[in-house]
């Protein structure tokens, strides 16, 4: 696991592109997913919120006490767009970022990482 640079965390940007569309438009399951991959990350889950879309898509955020990791779905276009931020060095987000490109039958994957706060010189 890599560690931060001077900062307060994390945020990473995940783009999931080329999903199977009938998984990224079942709420439950894109719930259950990111629930799945906060456990496997390591993270403390507080409590999720998730809303099926009509015609169709899902959004959803899974607060965790490191803090948060959500998600937009777009079925029609077999594309997810996903954030995990956490302030934890700790955090596995490698794991994290699997499960979901997994679970949704990913072909392709980018991920962007941001350093938050990086004025406030937090020294991980």
């Amino acid at each position: 696991m890599e560690s931060f640079e001077q900062g307060l965390g994390k945020h990473y940007l995940i783009e999931l592109y080329s999903c199977k569309a009938g998984l990224l438009d079942d709420a439950l399951l894109v719930e259950e997913s990111l629930l799945k991959a906060c456990e496997l990350s390591g993270a403390t889950i507080i409590n999720s919120l998730f809303h099926q879309f009509a015609p169709q898509g899902v959004s959803g955020v899974v607060v965790i006490a490191e803090s948060h990791f959500s998600i937009h779905t777009w079925p029609e276009n077999g594309y997810a767009a996903l954030d995990l931020f956490t302030c934890s060095p700790k955090l596995q987000v490698d794991l994290a970022i699997e499960m979901v490109e997994e679970a949704f039958e990913c072909q392709k994957s980018e991920v962007k990482v941001v350093v938050r706060g990086e004025e406030c010189l937090v020294d991980f």
